[in-house]
């Protein structure tokens, strides 16, 4: 008797076991359900009227249509560098076939991190930068430590204002008053009149596009990565000088 209640034990343990590890897998591999969540007072819709007034009195859109006309929502709960870097790499035209999220992870991107890590980990500013170098562009990192508000503002402002290079910033949700996650997605225009940005959410399926001050995107972004051991930032993103290219083997 004593001997079969351990057996029904000791199963009853690798039942739970196997659930609780098959639902941990399937949540990180299942395509998000939509799920609008509230947005914090501060933040404005981009589809809003407020928003959309923004929009049409900005100077500073000139990487809003390539990022509209190339924009997917991320894939997969941890994939917000995934689907950020393959909004990118299609704006700029990296190959002739269109990135996906299924083919992102190529031979060079799996030598950085691969698919596995991130789908159960996500990546670090430091890694989504070496994943896109792995793709073949320019990447220049900044960590939010190592610049200031204003130089960051003078610096998106430029990039936002003309064609061919982009920025992906990595933040803290929580900072914005939204569920706590780091995140990454690309900066999409600039309103001087506000001192907002809009940030392109990849997470589309719980946030819409929002208008977000510069000063709190700046302290959402100063905030440190422990998994890291270092505060969030922004990646510049554009093509390698012709120079630079690859040799094609021969």
């Amino acid at each position: 008797m004593k001997k079969t209640m351990i057996r029904g034990a000791l199963i009853l343990s690798v039942v739970l076991l196997s659930w609780s590890g098959w639902s941990v897998w399937n949540t990180a591999l299942r395509a998000p359900s939509f799920n609008r969540l509230p947005l914090p007072p501060a933040l404005i819709a981009a589809d809003s009227s407020a928003g959309q007034q923004l929009f049409v009195s900005s100077q500073y859109t000139a990487d809003y249509d390539a990022l509209l006309a190339h924009f997917v929502a991320q894939a997969r709960p941890a994939f917000c560098g995934v689907a950020s870097s393959v909004v990118l790499l299609n704006a700029l035209k990296t190959t002739e076939n269109p990135v996906t999220q299924s083919t992102f992870f190529d031979v060079a991107a799996r030598q950085v991190r691969g698919e596995f890590a991130v789908t159960f980990g996500g990546m670090s500013l430091a890694q989504l930068r070496d994943l896109l170098k792995a793709h073949g562009v320019d990447v220049t990192l900044t960590y939010a430590s190592d610049t200031t508000l204003d130089a960051f503002r003078q610096q998106a402002r430029e990039n936002l204002k003309t064609p061919g290079d982009f920025i992906l910033v990595n933040y803290q949700r929580g900072a914005l008053g939204q569920k706590e996650s780091g995140h990454i997605s690309p900066l999409a225009a600039y309103s001087a009149a506000s001192d907002r940005f809009l940030i392109l959410d990849v997470a589309a399926y719980k946030y819409p596009p929002v208008w977000v001050s510069a000063q709190a995107l700046w302290a959402a972004m100063n905030t440190v990565d422990k998994s890291a051991g270092h505060t969030r930032g922004f990646v510049v993103v554009k093509q390698l000088p012709a120079s630079r290219l690859p040799v094609p083997a021969t």
